[in-house]
């Protein structure tokens, strides 16, 4: 799976507890009708991944949904879900520019003297 939009935050990599995790998030704004402001997460080594994104860029992130349980004091169960991303590019904002060039008039028109066979198609 993944999201498209423009980037709204970019957090600081944090470290979470004394084995070394580390978790850096991001908030993506999409680009619909009702944009949402999505937070993607990116731990350990994927962090580093974001150092190269600033704020106001396009971009497309690949994502896994993670679900987890969670039991309280109360033998109450709670259910989470988080959204960690796996891999960020970013997009072109003029989607023109990802297009071939269109042939010139000159380009067309070798095109066409250079045709001069015979149509042999019955229509």
């Amino acid at each position: 799976m993944n999201i498209s939009g423009k980037i709204k935050l970019i957090n600081e990599t944090k470290e979470y507890g004394s084995n070394g995790f580390r978790k850096r998030e991001l908030v993506v704004t999409t680009q619909e009708q009702y944009p949402q402001n999505i937070l993607v997460e990116f731990v350990q080594d994927r962090c580093e991944l974001l150092d190269s994104y600033n704020i106001g860029e396009l971009v497309k992130i690949d994502i896994n949904i993670r679900g987890r349980e969670w039991t309280n004091k109360d033998n109450e169960v709670k259910y989470f879900n988080s959204i960690q991303g796996w891999r960020i590019e970013k997009i072109e904002e003029n989607y023109d520019s990802q297009l071939p060039p269109l042939p010139t008039k000159e380009e067309l028109n070798a095109d066409e003297n250079s045709s001069k066979e015979p149509d042999d198609l019955p229509f």
